[in-house]
């Protein structure tokens, strides 16, 4: 693959000034709260008492200054690709003879998802495991998302995203790799499965949405229970997703302006993706929820990282399953986390993975797999690839 001039990595650190971490601090002491929802439960969004909590604690007591130094204390780079500044974290294995893995996030996630697997990924020994299955890690922030620059033209999608996720990994002299996503990574990875294919080793995903064959009647247990889930998200679930596919830019001067709009917009699918027993605290701490909204605060990506769902036109699909739904040839692994949205049986699953290696249904999780348990998803990756090195 031949570079353009001036494809130079420039090095990154995070650096919120001063000035906007008390323009958030005033703008959440000054907020106009609404009346108390008239039920007992997040039936009608995120209850007024739980956010005010939170939010509280966002202008008094978290400490922005610890995920930055947490995002500082790994290589940071800049790098423009077609024409769209690229930010992303590269992380070097101790072992030279290491996989390179491109760890992809979705919404509302963002790299922070991915700073509790790092160490482990890259040093296993160091953590009681095998050497041979380390990783050097490439974590780059979607366009429009993070400190990656916002497109401002259309036509910044999926396929658009995973070319630029190959010129990255050749930029980087990878020309053996994996990948690995969920969520909008998992749509990204899936394309690049095809993009680039001579360079992939194999990919591993935490989400897909696959149903059953037109025309299926007879279904197992664990198969109508995921028919079920997928029927309730679609009929309550998915009100964020039209918003964003259809009218991105009324959104974001609520998201870009509020910052607890922004924190309500994300909270709710915390609450309603992640796996716990009623309390998403039993998930991801406030300081982890509050890591990831704060990225979208200061970077001001509410309305930018919104625009993929345009982009996609998941409203204009009935729920976006083609996006997500590709034949995948390469050598693939799927782990189907409990609180996921969709769990497809692995009979289904085949049908669009012909070398499907790896099938496994974790006992704990959700959405945000690496963010609510990090153990697992690192356990899960080095599974998965052994089977694909």
């Amino acid at each position: 693959m031949t570079e353009p001039a001036g494809a130079e990595i420039t090095p990154f650190k995070v650096s919120v000034p001063d000035a906007d971490v008390l323009d958030l601090k005033r703008r959440l002491t000054a907020t106009r709260w609404p009346e108390k929802e008239p039920v007992g439960d997040w039936t009608q969004g995120v209850p007024l008492a739980w956010l005010r909590d939170l939010c509280a604690y966002w202008a008094d007591g978290y400490d922005w200054r610890r995920c930055e130094a947490r995002l500082n204390a790994h290589d940071q780079f800049v790098t423009t690709i077609d024409g769209l500044d690229i930010h992303f974290l590269h992380v070097r294995s101790p072992n030279p003879d290491a996989l390179p893995l491109l760890l992809t996030h979705g919404w509302p996630g963002s790299v922070v998802e991915f700073l509790d697997v790092i160490e482990t990924l890259t040093d296993p020994e160091a953590h009681g495991g095998d050497q041979a299955d380390a990783f050097h890690l490439v974590i780059p922030s979607l366009p429009g998302y993070g400190f990656s620059a916002r497109p401002t033209a259309p036509g910044w999608g999926v396929d658009r995203t995973a070319a630029a996720w190959a010129t990255l990994m050749a930029r980087l002299g990878y020309d053996r790799y994996a990948a690995q996503g969920g969520d909008w990574g998992s749509a990204v990875t899936s394309a690049l499965a095809a993009h680039d294919k001579e360079h992939l080793v194999g990919i591993h995903l935490n989400f897909v949405v696959i149903g059953p064959p037109s025309g299926e009647k007879d279904f197992t247990e664990e198969e109508l229970a995921s028919l079920t889930a997928g029927a309730e998200h679609l009929q309550w679930g998915t009100g964020y997703s039209t918003q964003q596919s259809t009218r991105p830019q009324t959104l974001a001067y609520g998201l870009v302006d509020s910052p607890v709009a922004q924190c309500a917009w994300i909270a709710e699918k915390f609450w309603a993706w992640c796996d716990h027993d009623g309390d998403p605290y039993t998930a991801l701490s406030r300081d982890q929820m509050l890591d990831d909204i704060s990225l979208y605060w200061f970077t001001a990506t509410g309305g930018s990282s919104a625009r993929m769902y345009w982009e996609a036109g998941l409203s204009r699909q009935g729920g976006g399953s083609e996006t997500f739904r590709r034949e995948v040839a390469v050598p693939s692994a799927l782990s189907l986390f409990p609180g996921e949205i969709f769990k497809p049986s692995r009979r289904w699953v085949e049908r669009a993975f012909s070398d499907l290696r790896f099938y496994e249904r974790p006992d704990h999780g959700g959405h945000f797999a690496a963010f609510e348990q990090p153990a697992i998803f690192t356990d899960q990756l080095r599974r998965a690839f052994r089977t694909m090195r």
